[in-house]
């Protein structure tokens, strides 16, 4: 039997496209404005769909999240090889950790995604690494230069970014450019200049793993909305 005329299978097809289209930048928008942890409905609702078809679509939260978010990795890839091109090692540190705190201060969706590292999403561990590595390798560029302190490792400044970070949307509510400020603060008491000797040793990546690990389980599980 050929298929009715009223419902072809191309049209059902586009509608799909279309509501897909519609939810992802609903949520988008809403996880750039209020976090991560929107309520599916209130996506659903912005998107004026149901959240049946939410459901259909994304089934959990990280599933929707990995999909807005798809481009994160290659974004933050290109911001590091750009910081390691760059010929003064403190100006490519000093870029790349802005670009950071520029992100995360105007995109509370963004913000929790670095800051709480959700290792459920598609491609955040791989995002973790990537950056982890990236930050590495700037470091030891810097200590090479001799500008920055030679007692630094990857961990301090990973551990470091974290909280500031999570900080910046507020601060950006007062004064847009405030993260500048604090990107200097930071990056000072890195600098080869003046240092004192750090009393106790560096935590291990096992460490920040972990810490980044009971956020996220702290956190109370999504039930789906009727």
């Amino acid at each position: 039997m050929a298929p009715s005329s009223a419902n072809p299978p191309g049209r059902l097809r586009r509608d799909a496209q279309r509501n897909r289209d519609l939810l992802l930048a609903a949520a988008r928008d809403m996880f750039s404005r209020h976090g991560l942890d929107v309520p599916f409905d209130q996506i659903a609702k912005e998107a004026g769909v149901g959240n049946a078809t939410l459901y259909r679509h994304f089934p959990t939260r990280e599933a929707l999240i990995g999909e807005v978010f798809a481009d994160a990795g290659a974004g933050l890839a290109t911001a590091g090889r750009e910081a390691l091109a760059a010929e003064d090692a403190w100006t490519g540190l000093e870029k790349y950790v802005g670009r950071i705190f520029e992100l995360v201060a105007a995109d509370r969706g963004i913000n929790d995604l670095v800051t709480q590292a959700i290792p459920t999403i598609p491609g955040m561990i791989e995002i973790s690494r990537q950056h982890a590595t990236t930050v590495g390798a700037l470091i030891a560029r810097a200590q090479e230069q001799g500008t920055m302190r030679r007692d630094v490792v990857t961990m301090d400044l990973l551990f470091l970014l974290g909280p500031l970070c999570r900080a910046l949307p507020a601060a950006g509510e007062l004064r847009p450019d405030l993260w500048r400020r604090y990107l200097a603060l930071l990056l000072d008491g890195f600098r080869a200049q003046a240092t004192h000797p750090l009393p106790v040793p560096p935590i291990g990546e096992e460490h920040l793993d972990r810490m980044f690990a009971d956020l996220w389980e702290a956190q109370v599980p999504e039930k789906p909305e009727a």
